[in-house]
Parts: structure tokens; sequence; C-alpha cells
């Protein structure tokens, strides 16, 4: 059983005893003595773990975990130290500098930003190695659809960061007249000259929380080199 996060407990504790949670921890047990499974298990809920529901500031919503050895850690587009930066994540460091002057950070681990309030939250949790899209439709897309649920009704003047027509389908329930939703093409590397790059989204979600009087985010990683 996964273990849900203190502050996030009240409010998906009973999606455990659904039925399509049951099927989906199923499926992950089923898959476990033939395939590894990114990110480890004790990742699965890494996103809830470093962002406490009461710190929630910002929501920005990946797809899938990455699926090569190493890489995956809970968080959407963040990558374990000393981990290649993946081509998305560099795009987002190229929008992060030309908008905000942050120079592009030499690692892909965001942790310095869940911590802050940025809920990194992928829509599946899982991925068997190598293959892409492999737990897709099992389940996690309803639970991550709570989530965001809970978010929407229980915290105020967040902003959603909505990257790519997957992650716009998905926020289709948050309430604009409570939140700041703001929405871009993808930052891959296929779609992210379409508006992404441009698109000036750190620096309004700073205006914004600073009005609110949520204080802002400091979008520029700390070094973690050695």
């Amino acid at each position: 059983m996964l273990e849900i996060p203190t502050s996030w407990r009240p409010y998906l504790a009973d999606e455990f005893d659904a039925l399509y949670m049951q099927e989906l921890q199923k499926f992950l047990q089923l898959e476990k003595p033939h395939n590894v499974i990114f990110p480890p298990e004790e990742h699965w809920l890494h996103a809830l773990q470093a962002t406490p529901l009461n710190k929630v500031k910002v929501v920005i919503i990946g797809q899938d975990p990455y699926h090569q050895q190493g890489q995956a850690h809970g968080l959407s587009f963040s990558v374990k130290p000393g981990v290649k930066i993946p081509p998305s994540l560099l795009n987002i460091y190229k929008e992060l500098e030309s908008d905000l002057a942050i120079p592009r950070a030499n690692h892909g681990y965001l942790e310095s930003w869940a911590k802050q309030g940025v809920l990194l939250l992928n829509a599946v949790l899982t991925v068997n190695d190598s293959c892409p899209a492999s737990h897709q439709g099992k389940g996690w897309e309803q639970f991550t659809d709570k989530v965001i649920d809970v978010v929407n009704r229980e915290c105020d003047h967040v902003v959603f960061l909505l990257w790519g027509s997957y992650a716009q389908k998905k926020g289709t329930v948050i309430d604009g007249t409570r939140h700041l939703v703001l929405e871009a093409p993808h930052p891959s590397p296929l779609a992210a000259y379409r508006g992404f790059f441009g698109c000036c989204h750190f620096s309004q979600a700073n205006t914004y929380l600073l009005k609110e009087g949520r204080g802002q985010i400091n979008w520029a990683l700390p070094d973690i080199s050695k």
C-alpha cells in the first residue's frame, strides 16, 4: 500500500479504496517480477511528499515519468543529479533565461522548486524501463485528476502552468476565477517554437503570487556540484 503524505491524506485516502486504485495496485504488483519500474517505488508519490497541500503555489503537469535508468525520481520534468538534462527541460531553462534572466542550470534536479511549493505532477506516475506510455490507462490518470481537483478546491490563488494539449485537457476542471491558469505549447523540441518560447509564464506566475500575498518562487536552481 502506498503511503499518502500527511497533508494530502484527508483528501486522497478514500481513493485507495476505489476499485480503479485496487486494480492499479494489482497491475503494479504483477509487473514488478517481470519489469523494472521507474521511478523506484519509494518515489511514486514523491511529488506529494515534496510539496505539501498547504504549500502549493504552482502546479506544473507532465505526462509520464522518464523511462531510462536513473532519470525519474517522481517529479515532472526533473531528473536526478548527474543525469543529462532532457530536451524539454533544457527548453524550460531557455525560457527562464529569456523571461527572468536566470542562467541555465547545469543539472536537471528540480527538488528546490518542489520544496518552494511547485507541485511537479505527472499524469501517470510509473513506467516500465525503456517502454514509454506502458502504464497509461491503468488508473494513475484518475488518481492525478483527483489530486488536481483537490488543489483546485482546497487551495487559493494557485498558478497552473499547462504546457501542451495533454496538460490543458487535465486542467479543464480548474476554476479560473480562483486561480491563474496559463497555457502554452509543450516545451518539447517539436513544439517549443510554436509559442512556449516567449510565453513568460515564470514572470507572470511570480507577479500573480506577489499580488496575492503568497510570495514568489525563486526559479534559480541551486548549484549542486560537488
